[in-house]
Order: C-alpha cells, then structure tokens, then sequence
C-alpha cells in the first residue's frame, strides 16, 4: 500500500526565502535619460537651502506624505539635476508605494551619478529583486557590498536573490556572512536553514530553523519549513510535534495536511484521516487532502479485504473529488483502476 506523498499528495512548497524590509535607502525620481546624466566628477554639492528642502522632502516622505515628497524632490532636481539623494528619495517613494517600475530608473540615475553611493546600488538591487530581474539584481547588490562588505542587509538581499533563482550554492556564502554579521537576526538564519536544506544539509538547516524560531515573530511559514525538512531526515515525531503547535496558532488546509501526513508516517492513522478531513473543511478544494482522505479510507478497506464497503465508498469518493479539483493525477488514476474504485 502506497503512503499519501507516493499518490502526489501536496508537499507545501518551502518558502525558506523571508521578505525583506525595505526600508533604508534614501531614494530617487525618473526625467530625462541615463545617458543624459551627469557625471560624477561633475556633481554639484547642495547649498545649505538645498539641504533643508532634502530634509523636509524626506521628512514628508517618512511620514507617508508621498506626492509632497515627490514633489520636493523633483523641484530640488530642477535646480540641481546632480543631487543623488534626491533620486534616491524619488526611488523610495515609489518603493514604499510597491511602483517598482517608477523606482528602478531612480535608483539607477542615482547609481550613475554617483557609483559608490550604497543607497543607489542597494535600492537599485531591491528595485530589480522586485522586478523579478534577478540576474541585474545581483549585480547591483554586488556592487553595494564592494562599497560595504559588511552590511547586513546587502548579504541577506543577495542571499534571498540567489534562493528566488534556485542557486541555493551561491546564496550560501551570504547566508552564512550574514548570519556571523548578526547572529540574532531572525531572517539570516531563516535564509541560511533554507539554503542548508537546498543544498542538502538538512540537519544544519533544522539547527537554523529551531534558533530561528526563537527569533522571529512570524513563524507559521517558518513552523512549514521545519516541518518539512524534519519530514526528510524522517524525524517524524518531531515533525508532528511542530505540525501540532502550527494548526494552533495558524490553521490553514496546508497545515492540517501536513499533520496528517506525517501522522501517517508514524500510523497514526486515525489522527492522520482526522487531520485531513480537518483540512477539507477549511478548504473543500484542497485536494492534496481529499487525497489524504482517500488513502486512509482505501487501506482500511484493503485491511478489511473488501469487506468494509463504507471506507471503500469513503476511499472512491474522496478520489473522485480530488480528480474533479486537479484532473492532472495519474498516478492516482492508475490506484484507482488497480482498485476496482
């Protein structure tokens, strides 16, 4: 008899990868082209009312006041096109408005003007992550640490980048950077569990996990990794233990079903069904679960020898409903034709 994962039942996919606060920079606006810019050997310093209209432009823009932010900076610009903070204000605004398109020509002038500026880089770096552009990501995120090697935020940010493009190898050096930077970041070790258990050190990453969970206030996805991972070095005990707490403090269809399969690993069969059917009634369509369902109906009907024709029912029913949901399930197709169900 198959065990619930072999019928394709939902692993809940790790997201080991935390988001990032993006706070911080100092950003940007958008005008006339890249190439328009000056350079910055040609960088004209603010005046000293300059500097307090900048003050008060992100002043407004801390305070949430983003048109009067953009308008102060945008007016300083006019006097001044070489001012790189300006842009960098510009590009936060947009930032802390998620306008990611608006931030990354800001942030970018503002890396032009002035190359060895960290904000730019950085809040160019966060602008591409964003963007889904990777690969441009990395390289403003390299920058910035050419200019600070040792700045938290730029190790963690390019740690998660390398995970969000399945490069778990080249993230790890970060993460662990990271990790010796602020040991009692909460993130760092979030994002270095995840790159252990990429690579396959799945007792490192469980370590960075449970010190993790000490230190974050979020640990629902957290709570899945560690389930997961636990779940591969087949400490299933443990990972009951930790499915039990999440459901308490965020049950979700994906929670319950994750107790229920490794309740079944251990065969616990009835806190395993019990699990599942919990799952599907937050959630009707979930149909990793009506498959749950289905596998612990169908094996006590096997052990029945047929006999017990409610789990049969119970067992062809709940099939039938996760095949309505995904159809794309062969395997479970071919269980059923096995099955007469």
């Amino acid at each position: 008899m198959r065990h619930p994962r072999d019928l394709s039942i939902a692993t809940v996919m790790l997201c080991g990868v935390m988001t990032l606060s993006l706070g911080g920079c100092h950003s940007a606006p958008k005008t006339s082209s890249t190439s328009d810019q000056p350079k910055a050997s040609h960088l004209r310093e603010p005046t000293p009312e300059q500097q307090e209209a900048l003050a008060s432009a992100q002043a407004a823009r801390e305070e949430g006041n983003y048109d009067a932010a953009l308008a102060m900076f945008q007016e300083l610009l006019a006097e001044n096109p070489t001012i790189t903070v300006a842009y960098v204000g510009i590009g936060d605004v947009y930032m802390d408005t998620q306008d990611y398109e608006k931030a990354e020509p800001a942030y970018a002038r503002a890396a032009k003007l002035e190359p060895r500026n960290f904000d730019a880089q950085f809040g160019h770096g966060l602008a591409l992550q964003m963007l889904n552009r990777f690969v441009e990501a990395i390289r403003s995120f390299q920058r910035a640490l050419t200019i600070d090697p040792d700045s938290l935020k730029a190790n963690l940010a390019i740690a998660t980048t390398y995970l969000q493009m399945d490069q778990a190898q080249s993230a790890l050096i970060f993460a662990e950077k990271a990790v010796q930077l602020d040991p009692a970041s909460g993130t760092a070790r979030v994002n270095l569990g995840a790159a252990y258990e990429k690579v396959g050190r799945n007792a490192d990453a469980i370590e960075q996990y449970f010190t993790a969970m000490e230190l974050v206030d979020d640990t629902a996805p957290l709570m899945m990794n560690l389930i997961n991972v636990l779940s591969e070095e087949r400490r299933y005990q443990e990972a009951v233990n930790t499915a039990e707490n999440l459901v308490k403090i965020a049950p979700s269809a994906n929670a319950w079903e994750r107790l229920g399969w490794c309740h079944f690993r251990l065969a616990n069969y009835d806190k395993s069904l019990h699990a599942y059917r919990e799952a599907v009634k937050l959630d009707e369509n979930h149909w990793q679960s009506w498959n749950g369902i289905g596998v612990n109906a169908i094996n006590t009907w096997l052990l029945s020898k047929k006999r017990d024709t409610t789990a049969g029912n119970e067992a062809r029913e709940a099939f039938r409903r996760s095949l309505r949901i995904n159809g794309d399930q062969p395997k479970l197709v071919l269980l059923m034709s096995n099955n007469g169900l």
